[in-house]
């Protein structure tokens, strides 16, 4: 049997072996999300930086920048970090680069996996049926926050162990953990995550729209993948 792990924290991907492994990248609030809508709505592909000054030189290759620090939109920047922002197509053909505080750091600390693609709640089902699809063993990478846990990601990962439980084995304890959770929050997912740290962070910005958005499950079916330095639907 295939078998799955859960990474909640980037401070702890040391310790997991990515070779020959899928891993999916998770952040729920805001990065993942917002990629997954931006390529659903007809963005070509996204270069992931996890430096302000190198995404920022993008824009000299006819890029749209998009980027954020601590959750608001970095000054001289086109584009924060909300998928609402790419909704009816807005940004149809585009080329984006695009620096976050968690998610674009994740991705970087993946390159030596079999493949890389990413997930959220807005895609949920669309992850589970591709991973059911290949051949591989899986870890759930969970951006978190400045390298603490948070729980957004840690139900995403829960709820992804759950639906494939049929044909994967938890590596270790934590996606049991991230299941117990899920399957505790999983009748009411926003009402679980109001008292939650990153939720409340992202509150006193004024984004209660983006946060609703980003925890309805399946929006989207499109599974986003790294290929080279780049993030597109294949």
């Amino acid at each position: 049997m295939k078998k799955i792990d859960v990474c909640l924290s980037p401070d702890l991907i040391e310790l997991y072996d990515l070779n020959n492994k899928v891993v999916v990248i998770v952040d729920v609030l805001r990065a993942s999300s917002t990629m997954i809508t931006a390529l659903a709505n007809g963005v070509s592909q996204i270069r992931p930086f996890s430096h302000v000054s190198a995404c920022q030189a993008m824009r000299r290759s006819g890029y749209l920048i998009a980027g954020e620090r601590g959750g608001d939109i970095i000054d001289g920047f086109d584009l924060g970090n909300s998928p609402l922002s790419f909704l009816n197509e807005k940004y149809f053909g585009e080329n984006l680069a695009m620096t976050t505080t968690n998610g674009t750091l994740a991705i970087k600390l993946s390159q030596k996996a079999f493949k890389v693609i990413i997930g959220g709640i807005i895609n949920l089902d669309a992850v589970a049926a591709y991973l059911k699809a290949q051949d591989k063993d899986v870890v759930v990478f969970c951006a978190a926050w400045k390298g603490k846990v948070n729980l957004e990601d840690t139900l995403f990962a829960g709820a992804l162990v759950d639906l494939l439980t049929d044909e994967f084995e938890a590596e270790c304890d934590a996606p049991i953990v991230a299941r117990a959770v899920y399957r505790e929050a999983k009748d009411d997912i926003i009402g679980y995550l109001k008292n939650s740290s990153h939720v409340n962070r992202l509150k006193k910005l004024g984004i209660e729209k983006d946060i609703e958005f980003c925890l309805t499950p399946n929006k989207f079916s499109v599974v986003p993948e790294l290929e080279g330095d780049d993030i597109l639907l294949k």
